[in-house]
């Protein structure tokens, strides 16, 4: 449901939004794809992982440099601007340099400006506006500065409001913790909120039953304990020694003490190495999702996928639900990745998928105007002439996710790259607590699975954190070990033998 509407201003264009819906998502529905543009070259930039983690929609905001654009909400009056361009975003004159780029190597500013001496203060004079992210900033309308830091302290600290961050919180608050739940969005639910799909699994945890709905009834559950607080719109920017949290929420920033830290910050869209794989109109599976799914707009008019897994396989059937045409699914591998199911319905409906194939290239000025697909052989090597052009305006990439791991680096928890479970991840105990004590790791932080597997694994973090402080009894300590055996059950499939390989490589014995 749509809040009241407001307006917002592009540059000088007046542009209507909804309470609730993000700057980004305001400025796709009103038909604005190129948001910025890049810092060397002035290539466009518009919406793609729509979780503030990449640096497409970073625009200046009521005077604001910098700002992640798909994550900030909307304020009646808010005046959001274009970086790094001129006169606008759509229509930048520096954009020549992209044109220009086999002039302009890396590090030829190093050369190009230290002769003629003379003429080297000139040189700087021209190139510097030309550097840099934004400018800085100003005092407009809804500029505050940061305020003076206050201190907090918690018990238990989760970070990270998603389907391992809530059930972590719910299940140290039911043996007395004081939790702080914390998230970096307006709303709790993490990934579930843009999952419109009935999950599959047990009962128990779900099955059949919508992502959405699933956020909610987590959500109305830590509602209910009255010793959670749920810090929303709030950002940790840092886990220091002692279990010290930096977090920001708007214009003030605070340290808060836990005694007990539960990161389940979730993981990150893996992109592709491909030409122009930066314009407006290609973006990840998850932005193209919370456009569809959390705030009603169209990503595009004609799509192709790349990724056949569920994932790529689900969101290929919701955006032909939404009126958007898929030409294609694309697949590396000579097999499909997802269910049967997904695939047969998708196939029904007139999607072609191919398999052994990859995108090769996209096209277009200011936006994806088409791509260009080719067969790979039993090397991953392409098949010279087997090239074929799709038109489309988006892309949609599919191929997979990396866990979130910089507070756990940050916090000094032994690592290791593990490609079973996704990437970089913290060697942990069966309890999930990691090699720093008091540090747990539930869901995708710790190896990409499933969000019923999350749930599980949030609900060991927070019996664990709960116990070492001293909550809980015998029988506690025997639920924790019931949630333990339902977690190997989860993976004891065929699909999960990948994953129990890597869980058996992270796992460290207590103390």
């Amino acid at each position: 449901k749509r809040g009241p509407k407001v307006k917002i201003y592009y540059g000088r264009k007046k542009i209507d939004a909804y309470e609730g819906e993000t700057v980004g998502a305001a400025l796709c529905a009103a038909g604005i794809n190129v948001f910025t543009r890049s810092v060397k070259y002035h290539r466009p930039r518009g919406m793609f992982c729509a979780i503030g983690k990449c640096s497409s929609c970073m625009m200046r905001v009521d005077g604001v440099p910098n700002v992640m654009t798909c994550v900030i909400p909307v304020r009646d009056g808010m005046r959001v601007e274009p970086q790094n361009c001129f006169p606008s975003a759509s229509h930048d004159l520096y954009s020549i340099i992209d044109r220009l780029g086999f002039k302009f190597p890396a590090g030829f500013y190093y050369r190009l400006i230290t002769r003629p001496r003379s003429l080297s203060a000139l040189y700087l004079k021209l190139i510097r506006p030309l550097t840099g992210m934004g400018k800085f900033p100003t005092a407009n309308r809804g500029f505050k500065p940061m305020t003076k830091s206050e201190q907090r302290e918690t018990e238990v600290a989760v970070v990270g409001a998603g389907p391992a961050g809530l059930s972590a919180a719910i299940h140290a608050a039911r043996l007395g913790c004081r939790v702080t739940l914390i998230d970096e969005n307006p709303m709790l639910g993490g990934q579930l909120i843009k999952q419109t799909h009935m999950f599959f699994g047990s009962k128990e945890y779900f099955a059949g039953v919508r992502g959405i709905r699933i956020s909610e009834k987590l959500a109305e559950e830590v509602k209910q304990h009255e010793n959670i607080e749920a810090l929303l719109n709030t950002s940790v920017v840092g886990l220091y020694e002692g279990n010290v949290l930096g977090i920001v929420q708007g214009n003030k920033f605070a340290t808060m003490r836990a005694k007990k830290v539960i990161v389940s910050t979730g993981a990150y869209e893996k992109t592709l190495l491909f030409n122009n794989n930066d314009l407006p109109g290609v973006m990840g599976a998850g932005g193209v999702q919370t456009l569809m799914n959390v705030f009603g707009i169209k990503p595009g008019n004609e799509a192709l996928m790349v990724g056949a897994g569920n994932v790529g396989l689900i969101i290929s059937y919701q955006l032909l639900q939404a009126g958007v045409k898929v030409k294609g699914i694309v697949e590396a591998v000579p097999r499909i990745g997802g269910y049967f199911v997904h695939a047969a319905k998708i196939r029904r409906m007139g999607v072609p998928i191919y398999v052994s194939h990859t995108i090769k290239r996209t096209w277009g000025r200011r936006r994806v105007e088409g791509a260009t697909i080719v067969q790979l052989d039993d090397r991953w090597k392409e098949v010279e002439g087997t090239e074929k052009d799709i038109k489309c305006d988006l892309i949609c990439i599919s191929v997979g996710l990396k866990p979130t791991y910089e507070f756990l680096y940050q916090a000094g928890c032994k690592m290791k790259f593990i490609s079973e479970l996704g990437g970089h991840v913290p060697l942990r105990t069966k309890n999930m607590e990691t090699s720093v004590k008091g540090v747990y790791i539930p869901g995708d932080t710790g190896g990409i699975e499933e969000a019923d597997t999350a749930m599980v694994g949030g609900k060991i973090a927070g019996i664990s954190a709960a116990l070492s402080l001293g909550y809980g009894d015998k029988e506690a300590e025997e639920f924790r070990e019931k949630a333990i055996m339902e977690l190997e059950d989860l993976r004891s499939g065929p699909t999960s033998a990948r994953i129990r390989s890597g869980i058996e490589k992270a796992l460290i014995e207590e103390g």
